[in-house]
């Protein structure tokens, strides 16, 4: 069962409004995209993700170790966007709606800055209805990998021109490029934006 109210109207409201989801274990729940919009904003303690079937994705809290390297990731693209990297970084609550219907939410994405330009005030506002360019997923260690290769795969598909997936348990980095293989580096110390974040280096050492 789910119960959605209305939207509240001042942050006092807000406050005082909850919102209670309840899905029966292996049962999934399809929405529109206006209804995940409105889950979403009511319950934005969670990391909601919608599928091509309108099915949603309820995703844990982040546990502090994954929490904490995603934000060394963060920074460090945030770091080169303004030493003169340019294009515009975002964390992972930030959801955007893929080409193929689904609202996805990387760990850490990149989006060039002609492409962002390009959206009205309106689409920035919400969930901004591109993939973007440039996305990194971490595994924590209760993840399976495979879901998040086929999130990976479909970023590609959509239009991201490079992802990493870093497998934290394993040191090992899977590396989707745009119109080549998968690379998997084991162990790596650094990894480079290519031609898509020129002059970028990911440091993995406080990753790890």
């Amino acid at each position: 069962m789910v119960r959605a109210p209305n939207l509240p109207e001042s942050s006092e409201q807000q406050h005082n409004t909850t919102f209670t989801l309840y899905l029966p274990r292996n049962v999934t729940l399809a929405v529109t995209q206006e209804q995940f919009e409105t889950l979403a904003q009511v319950n934005r303690d969670l990391r909601l993700e919608r599928n091509t079937q309108g099915e949603l994705i309820v995703n844990p809290p982040t546990g502090s170790e994954t929490g904490h390297r995603n934000v060394k990731i963060a920074y460090q693209v945030v770091k080169w966007v303004e030493e003169g990297g340019g294009g515009v970084p975002f964390d992972s609550s930030t959801g955007f709606i893929l080409p193929n219907g689904a609202t996805r939410s990387p760990d850490v994405a990149w989006i060039a800055q002609d492409r962002w330009d390009k959206l009205t005030p309106e689409e920035r506002e919400g969930f901004a209805p591109l993939c973007p360019d440039f996305v990194v997923e971490l595994r924590s260690k209760s993840d399976a990998m495979e879901p998040l290769r086929r999130k990976m795969r479909e970023y590609i598909a959509n239009g991201t021109r490079l992802g990493w997936l870093l497998d934290r348990k394993n040191r090992r980095v899977e590396v989707y490029p745009q119109g080549r293989a998968v690379e998997v580096l084991e162990n790596p110390k650094t990894l480079s934006g290519e031609d898509i974040l020129p002059g970028f280096v990911l440091q993995l050492k406080g990753i790890w």
